[in-house]
This record gives C-alpha cells, structure tokens and sequence, in this order.
C-alpha cells in the first residue's frame, strides 16, 4: 500500500475505525483490521519524502546522440527514507537509467546522476523527482514529488566537421602557396614573379618588366575579411525527412561547416534563420565564438508549418549586409516555391552581392526512378523522373538569373557547398 499525503494517512485510519467498530467480528474482519493496522503502522514508520531536500549540478549541454549526465544531490534532515527515486525527463531527453534504489538516513546525502542520450535537438527539461519511500516492514510506504529544474540543451551534431581538415588544406594553398594570375573583385595585389610560357598575358605588369630584363607577372590572392551571410529556411520546406534526419538538420549541419571554414579564411560571418519570422539571428560574431555561438542559436530552431515569405528573408538579409557579400540561402528547390515566391523578390539580393543556393536533394528519388519491375514502380520511376527534370529546369532559371546552386543528397551538401565557397574564392568573385 502507498500513500500519498496526509489524506491516505486519514483514510487508512477511518478503514480501520470502521473495522474496529463492526458489532460482530468475523475471521475476515480481524485479519482487515490487524493488516491494517499493521500497514498504518508500517507507513507512519516509512521516513517522508517531502522532507527531502534536492539540488541537481552537470552538463547543460551536449551534442545531438552524445551521452550527459545530471547529478541529482538528495540531502535527509528526518527518519531514514528507503525505497525508489524516479528522474523524470521527457522521452527525447534518452534517460538510459531505470529508478534509482534509494537508501538514505538521516543527516547524509547521496548523489544520484542520470545519464541522457537526448534524441532531438532543443531544450530537454526535467520533470518532477518523484521519491516513493517504503516502511520497515514493506508493506506500504509514502509517495511524494519535488521540483528539481535543470534543462540540458542538445545542440546540432555537427557530423560534416570530419569535412574540415581537407577544405583548411585546400584553403592553405588558395591563401598562401597559390597565387592567383587574373584580378578578381575578391582579390587583392600579392606579390610579383617572373613570367612562365603558358602563363596568362593579361597578368603580365608591363611597368615592372621595363625596370628589369625579363618579363614578370602581377599575382593575386584571395581578398580576406570578407562578409558571409548563412540564411537557413526554417519554413515547411524544411519539416520533410530526407534520409534519417529533417531536411532543416542537414541545412544546419552544411551551414556549420561553411562558417568554420569561412573564419578560418579570414572572413566575417552571420546567421539568419527566417520563415514568416525571424527564428535565430547572429551577427558578427568574434571568430572564436563563431562555432559556440552558432550551434547555441540553432539548437532551438525547429522547422515551422508555414510558407517561407522570401520577401521578409530577403528584406532580413538586405538589412544585415553593407559591403558586397556571399550570401548562402539553404532552403528546398521546389519548382512552385521557387517561381512563385524567390525568384520574383531575389533581385535585390543579385544585384549587391554573390547569391548561392544550396539544397538538400533526396536520394530515394534516384532509386524510384531505377526501379522498374512492375506497373507500380514504373509509375513511381516516371514521378521520380518527372520530379528530376522540374528540379533541373528550376536550376537552370536560377543559374540565368546569376545564383549559383548546389542541390546534392544529404551526405554530400555540406562539403559540396564548403567546395562551392573555396571555389568562388579562387575565382576572385567574393
């Protein structure tokens, strides 16, 4: 039997005032009323546990599938308390801990921890602390619950980071052992050498070559310091699943790995993540919190059952750039959306800076269309085809109208996009 409160205390003891106070008693009566009493007994011996005392200390954040763990300290002023303790947290917290076996007299404290595997981004938030302590005798016990918050922040996974090392290579030759021989708007003077047959004329700095007796080349490097501008759709676009995660995580993820590798080339960079609202925005972070600051604002953004209204995206990233800039949106290439609503606003955005698309293409497309055994698939194979081509016509609009795009699977969006910015960077265009 387990009570909670002082109103399982009374009811227990008018059962047993009404047993007592039965005119005849029969063998079933007197063994109601001795494990009655015997319980009422047993449950006023049972230690309280409201008079517990709880306080809670660990991590307050961690990356998507990485193990936490939240101390829970329980402190016991009264009677010694045994029996169970439940940290309640809700399911995408990924408690990986049954109850905890509780044992404490009185005076001491115990640390409980709790180990989570959160299994959505956001903020996970703990529940009630719930303490059933258990009399002497076993045969009932005391309920009660605390407050205890705490809140565990499961920010972006960053999986593309193990893309990094190979784009700082290729940047270090870009920005230092590979010089640039025409002039781009992104580039700036680096240094002089001596003409090689195969090298382009244009290069050739005809003042300096007068003063010597051989020919010599101006050479170029890409220009730093340079402003990014990472705008992610936060839009239903987003909400679909592509692969074994929502196309906005894989957006997130992409964009993570550009920002790395945009600081470390030198350059400026910011965040917009925009629907019909503003959902996150970073600007001009220092470049050591770039990454921190990043993930902690993307963390809590979720994709939002609405249409994206790209003329409030568009206006939002006008208002943050000055200078021309890259401005990289992520956001689906559906062909009606895109017509409809981005082409006609995006032409702001063209004339002042460099404009990317990326998008998240979904490679169960590529296996309708293969598949083609019977008239089921065949109809799916001609959706799938259909789909592909829409998608091929859009890009090709959007590539007349000056944005470069990038529509690759999941597992390859973000270093095709990291290998999109090194590219723009050596052709000066930034």
């Amino acid at each position: 039997m387990v009570v909670t409160g002082r109103a399982g205390v009374l009811a227990g003891l008018g059962v047993l005032f009404v047993a007592l106070a039965m005119p005849s008693w029969s063998g079933v009566g007197v063994v109601v009323a001795v494990v009655l009493l015997v319980c009422l007994v047993d449950l006023l011996l049972a230690g309280s546990p409201r008079r517990l005392q709880l306080s809670r200390d660990g991590d307050t954040a961690v990356r998507l599938g990485q193990p936490a763990s939240v101390t829970l300290m329980v402190a016991n002023p009264g009677r010694r308390v045994r029996g169970l303790l439940r940290d309640a947290w809700p399911p995408s917290a990924g408690v990986q801990d049954p109850p905890h076996k509780l044992d404490l007299p009185g005076g001491e404290r115990r640390r409980l921890v709790t180990h989570l595997v959160p299994t959505r981004r956001g903020d996970r938030k703990a529940y009630r602390v719930t303490i059933r302590s258990i009399g002497p005798l076993g045969f009932a016990g005391r309920q009660g619950s605390h407050e205890a918050p705490w809140t565990v922040r499961a920010l972006p996974p960053f999986n593309s980071r193990k893309h990094l090392p190979s784009r700082l290579a290729r940047l270090r030759e870009l920005d230092g052992r590979t010089a640039l021989l025409v002039r781009g708007q992104g580039t700036e003077f680096d240094s002089l050498r001596d003409y090689v047959p195969g090298d382009d004329v244009r290069s050739i700095d005809w003042r300096a070559t007068a003063r010597r007796s051989s020919v010599v080349l101006r050479t170029w490097r890409p220009e730093r310091d340079r402003q990014v501008a990472i705008v992610i759709d936060s839009g239903r676009m987003s909400a679909g699943r592509v692969g074994d995660a929502p196309r906005l995580d894989h957006a997130m993820d992409a964009a993570l790995l550009l920002a790395a590798l945009a600081t470390r080339a030198g350059d400026r960079v910011s965040l917009l993540a925009c629907d019909s609202a503003v959902r996150a925005d970073v600007r001009r972070p220092a470049p050591e919190d770039v990454l921190p600051s990043f993930v902690n604002a993307l963390a809590t953004v979720d994709a939002e059952l609405v249409q994206t209204d790209f003329r409030v995206v568009v206006s939002q990233t006008l208002e943050r750039l000055g200078q021309r800039s890259l401005v990289v949106l992520l956001t689906g290439l559906e062909p009606a959306v895109i017509e409809e609503s981005l082409l006609p606003v995006i032409g702001p955005l063209l004339r002042r800076h460099v404009v990317v698309l990326a998008s998240v293409a979904d490679p169960r497309l590529d296996e309708l269309e293969s598949a083609r055994s019977d008239l089921i698939e065949l109809y799916g194979a001609a959706s799938a085809a259909r789909s592909r081509l829409d998608r091929e016509r859009v890009t090709a609009v959007l590539t007349r109208a000056g944005v470069t795009v990038v529509d690759e699977n999941p597992d390859q969006i973000a270093p095709a996009l990291a290998d999109t910015y090194l590219a723009l960077k050596k052709a000066g265009r930034l």
